[in-house]
């Protein structure tokens, strides 16, 4: 029988491990994590996210603020605002919330935030980096697949890997994470024809297109290892991209929606911002 990656032990256990490096940046260093958090607009399920954000920072001892702005709010005001919080050195680490509302240029946006506080990697700075196998802040949700990942264990050199979606928040940094492991990856989508040929040929899935159950038993083969970041509605059910109940018994690892890579990704964040401070204030962790 496969078994199931708990990513809410995972998760509770790394939570652990970032407190005590958040305590410690304060008894040694008298310095409090700050993470800005901007929201703009009124989408529910975007605000019921950044809640989980600033309710996870404060249990960790992280200094959170939630900045709420209409959806009226200009283009050059959202822009006026990131750069007032990329100058202050109470945060460490700045987050926008997307996707923002239309009438706003989302890429303006995103490319205010400095790059040494762009801990979700909204900006082009960091996600080049990411590319040219550099230093830099990894996309939270992909970050958080691959530490999964990771933590099996299993030799990945050389393994064949299928990545369903090519989204650029999730799909394409996760291809990079799986190819700066020396593994073989093919990155089907929507226009995939066969596909599945191709998951049927993969050791490792990793799953973010967002169809619920895309992937039943019959597409997978004996052994492979699923991680499956899909979060999608199914009956008034959260269901993954992966069909997961159905093949337990063929796979060797697989994450369940919910309770699998969802709990690590606000500690993705938390981690990130981390590292940012740690950077801006010229100590290691």
């Amino acid at each position: 029988m496969g078994q199931l990656i708990d990513g809410k032990n995972f998760g509770k256990v790394y939570a652990e491990s970032l407190k005590e490096k958040i305590q410690w940046i304060k008894d040694n260093r008298n310095v409090n994590l700050g993470l800005a958090v901007v929201y703009i607009g009124d989408d529910k399920a975007s605000s019921v996210y950044v809640n989980s954000i600033i309710k996870k920072c404060t249990s960790l001892g992280v200094h959170a603020e939630r900045f709420d702005f209409s959806g009226d709010i200009t283009t050059q005001e959202a822009i006026d605002f990131i750069e007032k919080l990329n100058a202050d050195d109470k945060f460490h680490g700045i987050i926008c919330q997307f996707p923002l509302p239309k009438n706003l240029d989302e890429l303006a946006v995103r490319q205010t935030i400095a790059p040494q506080k762009d801990v979700d990697s909204a900006g082009s700075a960091n996600i080049g980096r990411l590319y040219s196998n550099l230093d830099c802040f990894i996309p939270c949700t992909p970050k958080g697949m691959h530490l999964l990942l990771k933590s099996l264990g299993e030799e990945l050199t050389g393994k064949k890997a299928v990545v369903l979606g090519r989204s650029n928040v999730v799909g394409k940094p996760v291809a990079q994470l799986l190819l700066n492991e020396n593994m073989t990856v093919s990155i089907c989508h929507s226009r995939t024809k066969n596909l599945k040929e191709y998951t049927l040929d993969a050791d490792v899935i990793m799953a973010g297109v967002g169809v619920p159950h895309l992937i039943k038993e019959d597409m997978v083969k004996e052994g492979a290892i699923i991680i499956d970041a899909g979060i999608n509605v199914l009956e008034d059910k959260l269901v993954g991209d992966v069909d997961y109940k159905s093949m337990i018994d063929k796979v060797k690892h697989i994450t369940p929606v919910p309770g699998g890579v969802g709990p690590t990704t606000i500690l993705m964040l938390i981690e990130n911002t981390l590292e940012a401070c740690s950077r801006q204030c010229g100590f290691e962790l």
